[in-house]
């Protein structure tokens, strides 16, 4: 039986419209439930609660907004909150990626469903490819499209340099991930999943994978865990077994690109594109690459007035960043 104080908490959450800490509550008077012995009693809260979560959206309840769930005390340097609006629309995608995202976001939703028969729905995502390829805005169109928010990990206030400390703020952000439904995002995941036997490897960082492999395999929360790298070769292989899918990323073909130029110039006018041109100029480019190669032919024809674009215009903004791309690859090869 729920607490006086856990009633009264309750009933303010609901009151302030504070739904991340009203299913916390409610979590913990599950967990309670369970302690005495009460097995039924508690998973039918779960359920319950587990169901709410997924019906309730970011949008409003009734007139009134629903607050984005913000980490309190040392959480709010670990874990960076917001409720992403991307759908899955919005990103060109390989056919095979597209179905595993689309597999991932239909399990989710039926996860009630899927557990009353004993399974698990997909949700220890592992995600490889190139930077700029689509692995970061996976993690905002996950959370977009089940209505529930982003949490991303910062690594930098998680890794120290001091013994212990690291595999402790690790224990916060999973006690976090049991406790609040979401979507938390590591991204440049090799910084904790290195290989073990890596020459330059660590005790310390060997001991934080180590928990890290501990607390993913240990963790049943309803949460969805995404974890992203660029260098898959740099992973722990123990933990490729850890995660229910991996997902690969690459840089899109001539037909995705020209998808992806005219997704991000729906919105503007372009006068007589050669689109087989212009994708011939970019191929090798990433998605984030070819945004940004848009966006600046968008901001030059404002700049001066212009209220088109022609294929030039596009083909000049291409070949800079194309020219960008080969001076970072040079530079880092030297």
């Amino acid at each position: 039986m729920a607490s006086a104080d856990q009633l009264k908490a309750l009933l303010k959450s609901h009151i302030d419209g504070d739904d991340g800490h009203f299913y916390a509550i409610a979590m913990q008077v599950a967990a309670h439930e369970a302690k005495l012995g009460h097995g039924k009693l508690a998973e039918e809260l779960r359920s319950m609660i587990d169901a709410g979560k997924v019906q309730s959206t970011p949008v409003s309840i009734g007139k009134r907004p629903t607050p984005i769930i913000k980490p309190r005390g040392e959480m709010n340097a670990l874990l960076d909150a917001s409720y992403p609006k991307a759908r899955l629309a919005e990103i060109v995608l390989e056919s095979t990626t597209e179905a595993h995202l689309q597999r991932i976001i239909k399990e989710q939703q039926n996860f009630a469903k899927i557990q009353a028969h004993g399974l698990s729905p997909r949700r220890k995502i592992l995600l490889v490819g190139p930077p700029g390829t689509g692995k970061t805005l996976t993690s905002s169109v996950l959370a977009g499209e089940l209505g529930i928010p982003l949490f991303v990990v910062q690594l930098d206030a998680l890794i120290t340099k001091f013994m212990g400390e690291t595999a402790a703020k690790l224990r916060q952000v999973f006690d976090t991930i049991s406790s609040v439904r979401g979507v938390y995002f590591f991204d440049e995941f090799d910084a904790i999943g290195a290989q073990r036997g890596f020459s330059n490897d660590v005790g310390e960082i060997r001991r934080v994978l180590n928990s890290f492999l501990q607390m993913l395999e240990r963790d049943e929360s309803n949460s969805v865990i995404i974890a992203a790298t660029n260098h898959p070769q740099a992973l722990d292989y123990a933990l490729f077994r850890r995660f229910d899918d991996v997902i690969e990323y690459g840089l899109p073909s001539r037909t995705q690109i020209i998808e992806v130029l005219k997704f991000k110039l729906s919105g503007f006018k372009i006068v007589k594109p050669v689109w087989n041109s212009l994708a011939e100029i970019a191929e090798g480019l990433s998605h984030a690459e070819l945004t940004r190669a848009v966006q600046d032919a968008i901001k030059d024809a404002v700049i001066h007035d212009r209220n088109s674009l022609t294929s030039d215009d596009l083909k000049k903004m291409l070949q800079e960043r194309q020219i960008m791309k080969q001076r970072k690859i040079f530079s880092s090869a030297t």
